[in-house]
């Protein structure tokens, strides 16, 4: 899988299933209005229309099901009929799935989506997904072919017209910025530590033609982010703060997005144990879909200020370590008393938010963070954990989810009974909460939110991706179609605008549309 190309067409052509093996796919509905026309030219000679037929009729997902149509060179599978509400309609992740298990081998492969135009979007992520770059096994180190993987979409329903120039160009940087997302997560320390990330960053920023903002080391300590600086310090390869910015003219507003880009976790002097610390170099899962949702957004055109801010530090441990017992003085001036250097990823972000709203002046803020471990506990391991002072942008986080298959559910939000758990005498806040059993990924976003301040007149969005950012062993590139999804609406791109569940086409309440409106703009 690692050195696939991944390419995705409005008519992938006709082959025979020997010269290029062929999966198609889709919920068995759509599979059955696919007529024998539109698909013979990849099953012919060796797939007969009987043959078809009779695969369809065979199929019966519970919830999916595949069946061969020649040896292993061309299969059908079919998605869930139904989906509750709490998941995408376009079963992204079962689509994952099937493509990794069913799709058949070779060097040039095919895959035909069938579905219906809304569910495009997240489909492609999906397949993307399906395909990760990084690799150090030996045997893919001696290969230098690339293997091609073709992916053309039948599209049934309403508008059932072939995908333009347009939606395949927004498709194909989708998928690559979800690649890059779940690359960079999957890549050990030794290979992605701060210098690596930033040279990805700068990468990104000469691709869109943007010189990132670099803050770095002792520089850190001197302008005041003790979040950031007190975490990575111990840190053979400093901590750092960088921002890519994007300005154009006739902005109407602004967006930062703060990413936790925690390269490696040991949990410093409250370290992890031999079981809990394998796995933490994902830990900066939350700046990698950031910077993979900012290169395709901006790609596509994008009418409003954004920034992309990445609080990059590994969670060392040495000398100069972060003692528990530590007082820290954050950006927002609060100072904060250590009490568990395990909970890191709060202190580089509250550096990273208040940077947004006092030097960039962001009206929206998101922050996206492999936070807690709860977070699999409070939503599962495939929908992210989202709070928000805005019930607005709450329920539009859930329909982002469900037309991005990047799905999301929300937190509590209610700082008036949660925020006690960081009482301390000595500091304004303790950095870790008096009762784990209390609401902990609520109380982990809270401290973030508390550094704006409770009252900060702005958006302020947190999601916290720590279990759907991985599926068993490897990276899913999470996020990014959430965040393409959420602020589509800014987006010069047609396609983006239908995903998003903001703007002119929203199903919000009129109340809550005019509620506060200036405080709360839609994007």
């Amino acid at each position: 899988m690692a050195n696939v190309v991944l390419e995705f067409k409005a008519s992938a052509g006709d082959s025979e299933p020997q010269s290029r093996p062929v999966l198609i796919i889709g919920q068995q509905n759509n599979l059955q209005q696919v007529t024998w026309s539109q698909i013979k030219g990849k099953l012919q000679p060796v797939v007969s229309k009987e043959i078809w037929q009779a695969a369809l009729s065979a199929l019966n997902p519970n919830p999916t099901d595949s069946c061969p149509l020649y040896l292993n060179q061309a299969a059908v599978a079919a998605l869930p009929s139904r989906v509750s509400r709490h998941n995408s309609p376009s079963s992204a992740h079962f689509l994952s799935r099937l493509v990794r298990s069913c799709l058949p081998g070779g060097s040039n492969r095919c895959i035909v989506m069938v579905c219906e135009r809304s569910d495009v979007f997240a489909s492609s992520c999906a397949i993307a997904r399906a395909f990760p770059i990084f690799s150090r096994r030996s045997t893919s180190s001696r290969r230098t072919e690339k293997k091609h993987v073709t992916v053309e979409f039948l599209i049934v329903g309403q508008d059932a017209n072939h995908l333009d120039v347009a939606e395949l160009e927004c498709l194909s940087n989708a998928a690559d910025g979800v690649r890059l997302a779940a690359r960079i997560v999957d890549t050990p320390c030794n290979e992605m530590n701060t210098d690596h990330f930033l040279d990805e960053i700068k990468a990104v920023g000469t691709e869109l033609g943007i010189t990132p903002v670099i803050i770095r080391g002792e520089e850190l300590k001197q302008k005041g982010f003790g979040g950031i600086y007190g975490v990575g310090k111990a840190a053979e390869h400093p901590p750092a703060l960088a921002v890519l910015s994007h300005t154009p003219e006739g902005a109407t507003q602004t967006i930062a997005w703060v990413g936790k880009g925690i390269v490696y976790d040991t949990g410093g002097l409250s370290i992890k144990g031999k079981t809990t610390m394998p796995g933490m170099k994902r830990d900066c899962g939350g700046a990698a879909a950031i910077l993979g949702a900012f290169k395709a957004t901006i790609k596509q055109g994008f009418k409003d200020n954004l920034h992309a801010v990445f609080c990059l530090a590994e969670n060392s441990v040495g000398p100069t370590a972060t003692r528990p017992d530590d007082i820290h003085s954050l950006y927002s001036g609060k100072t904060v008393e250590i009490n568990n250097t395990d909970a890191e990823g709060r202190l580089v972000l509250a550096d990273g938010v208040v940077y947004a709203s006092k030097d960039l002046s962001a009206d929206i803020i998101l922050d996206m963070a492999t936070l807690t471990g709860a977070q699999g506990i409070s939503t599962g391991k495939y929908h992210a954990a989202v709070m928000t002072n805005s019930e607005q942008w709450e329920l539009a986080c859930v329909r982002a989810g469900r037309s991005s298959g990047d799905l999301a559910h929300p937190l509590v939000y209610c700082p008036e009974l949660h925020f006690t758990e960081f009482t301390s005498a000595m500091a304004d806040m303790k950095n870790s909460v008096a009762d784990r059993e209390n609401a902990q990924s609520s109380c982990a976003g809270l401290f973030i939110g508390s550094h704006l301040g409770f009252d900060w007149p702005g958006v302020w969005v947190h999601v916290d991706i720590a279990s759907p950012v991985h599926a068993g062993e490897r990276a899913t590139g999470f996020g990014v179609a959430l965040l393409m999804a959420l602020f589509g609406q800014a987006s010069d791109d047609s396609m983006l605008n239908q995903v998003s569940p903001l703007g002119a086409s929203t199903n919000l309440s009129e109340d809550l549309m005019q509620r506060d409106c200036k405080r709360r703009r839609l994007v």
